[in-house]
């Protein structure tokens, strides 16, 4: 799965009951995929509420991330990173 630029999604196994547990530097890192004002969820899609506040993208209840040094449509360098992140299948 990607997003709207063609960047692959990624999960990330420290998140649980649908809720992000990748802030601060992480999500430098690990960019959180954000809601935008009227985006509306489809089949296997809602939102979450982050720590600060604002609303992310999840799949089957999972938030779902980028990956920062993935530079191109189709990248998929952080799959497997330190065996807890992992492209959406």
């Amino acid at each position: 799965m990607v997003d709207h630029a063609g960047m692959t999604l990624y999960t990330f196994d420290k998140d649980s009951g649908g809720k992000s547990m990748c802030n601060d530097e992480c999500a430098k890192n690990w960019p959180p995929l954000m809601v935008k004002a009227g985006d509306m969820a489809e089949e296997g899609w809602t939102q979450i509420k982050r720590d600060d506040g604002s609303m992310q993208w999840a799949y089957k209840g999972k938030p779902v991330y980028t990956f920062i040094k993935d530079k191109k449509a189709g990248d998929m360098t952080g799959d497997g990173m330190k065996d807890v992140w992992h492209v959406i299948k």
